[in-house]
């Protein structure tokens, strides 16, 4: 027997003892959840049996609180406790089948002997709760793994650095209980499990990465020096999956302070949320809140306006054949996203505090109630060195008591007794039911009588005290078409001003103008900083602008921020800039310059693409060149159909068509449904599923697939379009296709011939 076998029989053998522990847990566990749920289920179905109630005297009203208290108490426990073994049970249910991935021993300095380490995705102890049989990834002994090769090691504590020599690294690949490979490394992850996780297809659901996390991804999951921390990734090198295990450890690592709560992700688009949703899941983790900026927008806005997304704006710039609406939308694009027009809205903010704030009429039965100069007045009598929301809160509550003393006098205006007449029979049952709970003698009619009038009154004025507790009494929509009446030097000044106040009064609200509005906003009617929010993660952070990157440290002044992007694949025309946004600001920056998700030939040929492409290191994973196909127009969708067919072939499941906009997805959609399985992905979708599918090139960042077919490389003519092509070639992981029919795409010309293949098709195939 060779030594390797017998070092993997021994290795089974230990294995084969984890399991059948984890197999005892598994089924203590599932007695004991079905134990305490059916406690749970019985303190329900027993509820008011086991509570006293008594309201006849104030003592006994304090009893029977007393009394439910316990009991919802008790009831809640139950299903607490209930709670954290279903989620013990499901972890120790996927360490059945791979217990962990990784060993390493460790002789620290002062032991007489090095001890053995399992790494797992989670923590187990033996039957008698003395020792480890697997240690938790993000324990800090696992970091060991990460960051070191045999030979002199340390690990940080929060006692301090442990120090001492690694002995072995050893790596696992083990499924059903059973070790399909193994092999000891003197690198980081070893090559060959590398190979064997990249070289698999696509999913439609991200996979957590714990077993091959590289050395730079570790720096950054455990980051915990800096307020910010700023994540230069290269297309495909992992830093979106390493920022979801960083959650995964930051919830580990925080474990009595942090929850999945405290955590709040802002992605690129719905349907990568869909993508990622059972990362955190599958390491044991709640998912935290996961929203796009646009859907914190339009939850701020609902009902205000019609609000432009960013993928209509961008469809909208990529569509337009005018070349000069399209240089004055880009113009305004470009002024209102940056810090420059914030500080232009801080002086109007400024200038507000003496002057200028536009109110609204408040309206009761089509008449002026409280009419908006009287408003404006009350306003600017108080106390101009106080804060502009503190004035509007002093002025919500005058305006309160206002209508509370009209309320009383409209008690006698002729419309009540018409409105009386009219109410139903359970109006007068329950004016009999109240008067009599106050013991008074229901023989007088004037009693019934005052309290229907004061019923009826009060639910009439109800709409009105709810715009003033909305404080609706603020016009900011003509407050912020205001902002524009004042003078600018910029050049395009009076054209943007025009189009802007135009929009506003059809309700509309174009991208650029959806944060400044909430800006303004917030900064006249007050908004409490959300403090519950203790890290904020922003993926593809590039994408956001310089004005909403400072809005969103205004809403979460107290949060870490995890800042992720490429600059390489920019795809608006508002990004960040990191010279201004991070100025006099505690910022740590990490380069990802290693490349995993595509083959070598496909990171050599994308790296071609953009500049400083040469700084992209692509994983040494060996597959096809990318392959260019000339297509005649007549030949496109046959062609297309044939390839798709050639590819699942293969074996590859997850096929992306990828165009450069959402209207040549409908078009290349209608012309390939009768003829393949296709699912068409829009701004609208939700949920990414198995398959073919068409996708713009906006939606599909973040997402990777087994082969890529971009069907129309013609399009991408302007160097503004370099990053949007950039992003649709890296999505591939095995194979990419570009189609074109003329030979005007300006990148591919700058392309190595050595990098791809070319082909030549004239007819149906």
């Amino acid at each position: 027997m060779s030594e390797e076998l017998k070092k993997k029989q021994e290795e089974q053998q230990r294995v084969n003892l984890v399991v059948k522990e984890i197999k005892e847990k598994i089924k203590q566990h599932a007695g004991l959840t079905d134990v305490i749920g059916s406690e749970a289920k019985y303190l329900k179905e027993t509820f008011w049996e086991d509570v006293t109630v008594n309201l006849d005297e104030p003592d006994d009203v304090i009893e029977t609180f007393t009394s439910m208290k316990q009991q919802a108490e008790l009831l809640a426990e139950r299903e607490r406790s209930k709670g954290i073994i279903d989620q013990q049970l499901k972890t120790l249910l996927r360490l059945e089948d791979s217990p962990y991935f990784a060993r390493i021993d460790f002789h620290e300095d002062g032991e007489s002997s090095p001890e053995p380490i399992y790494i797992g995705i989670a923590s187990l102890m033996d039957k008698n709760n003395e020792d480890f049989l697997i240690y938790d990834w993000r324990a800090p002994i696992s970091s060991l793994y990460y960051d070191y090769s045999p030979g002199e090691a340390e690990y940080k504590t929060p006692s301090g650095m442990i120090h001492g020599e690694m002995t072995l690294k050893r790596q696992f690949m083990i499924k059903n209980g059973l070790i399909s490979a193994m092999f000891d490394t003197g690198l980081t992850i070893g090559d060959q499990m590398l190979q064997e996780v990249l070289g698999g297809q696509a999913n439609a659901k991200m996979k957590s990465i714990v077993a091959t996390i590289q050395k730079e991804q570790n720096a950054l999951i455990r980051n915990e020096k800096n307020q910010i921390l700023v994540v230069q990734g290269a297309a495909g090198s992992g830093k979106t999956s390493a920022a979801l295990q960083r959650a995964a450890f930051l919830l580990y690592r925080h474990r009595d302070t942090l929850q999945a709560s405290n955590i709040l992700f802002l992605s690129p688009n719905p349907l990568f949320n869909s993508y990622v949703a059972s990362v955190l899941p599958e390491l044991g983790e709640e998912n935290t809140e996961q929203m796009t900026y646009q859907e914190y927008l339009k939850r701020r806005l609902s009902g205000s306006f019609d609000i432009e997304d960013p993928f209509k704006q961008l469809e909208e710039l990529l569509i337009s054949s005018d070349s000069h609406d399209l240089t004055r939308r880009l113009e305004e694009i470009q002024y209102k996203s940056q810090i420059a027009f914030k500080v232009f809205v801080d002086e109007f903010i400024v200038s507000l505090s003496n002057k200028g704030l536009i109110f609204n009429d408040l309206v009761f039965l089509g008449r002026k109630l409280i009419g908006s100069e009287e408003i404006y007045q009350q306003f600017y009598q108080y106390d101009h060195t106080l804060p502009i929301p503190n004035r509007i809160q002093l002025l919500q509550e005058w305006l309160l008591k206002e209508i509370r003393q009209l309320e009383k006098k409209e008690r006698k205006a002729s419309w009540v007794q018409e409105e009386i007449e009219l109410l139903d029979r359970e109006d007068y049952l329950e004016a009999f039911q109240h008067l009599q709970k106050k013991d008074e003698e229901f023989t007088e009619v004037e009693q019934e009588e005052k309290y229907l009038i004061k019923k009826v009154v009060s639910q009439r004025f109800r709409p009105l005290k709810n715009q003033v507790k909305k404080l609706k009494f603020i016009d900011l929509k003509k407050l912020y078409a205001e902002l524009f009446s004042r003078d600018n030097d910029t050049l395009f000044w009076k054209d943007m001003r025009e189009k802007t106040i135009s929009e506003i009064q059809q309700n509309t609200l174009s991208y650029e103008d959806a944060t400044a509005f909430l800006y303004l906003k917030d900064q006249i009617e007050g908004r409490k900083t959300n403090g519950s929010i203790k890290h904020l993660f922003i993926d593809e952070a590039q994408d956001y602008s310089p004005f909403q990157f400072a809005y969103l440290r205004y809403l979460f002044p107290y949060s870490k921020l995890t800042l992720l992007g490429d600059i390489n694949q920019a795809i608006y025309w508002h990004s960040l800039d990191r010279s201004t946004i991070f100025a006099g600001e505690e910022a740590e920056f990490l380069t990802l310059t290693k490349s995993y998700r595509s083959t070598k030939q496909i990171g050599q040929f994308t790296a071609s693409l953009i500049p400083n492409g040469h700084l992209i290191e692509p994983f040494d994973r060996e597959g096809e060149l990318p392959l260019i196909k000339t297509v005649e127009e007549d030949y496109l969708y046959s062609s297309l159909i044939a390839d798709i067919h050639d590819l699942q072939q293969k074996g590859f499941k997850n096929i992306a068509i990828i165009s450069k906009t959402a209207r040549k997805s409908t078009i290349v959609y209608k012309n390939v449904k009768e003829n393949i399985t296709v699912s068409l992905i829009d701004k609208t979708t939700l949920k990414y599923e198995e398959g073919v599918q068409i996708i713009p090139a906006y939606l599909a960042k973040g997402i990777e697939f087994d082969a890529v077919i971009v069907i129309d490389a013609d399009d991408y003519q302007m160097e503004r379009e370099r990053k949007l092509f950039y992003t649709a070639c890296t999505r591939a992981m095995h194979e990419l296709h570009l189609y074109q029919t003329k030979g005007t795409n300006l990148f591919l010309k700058e392309a190595d011939p050595l990098d791809y293949r070319l082909e030549v098709t004239e007819k149906t195939i």
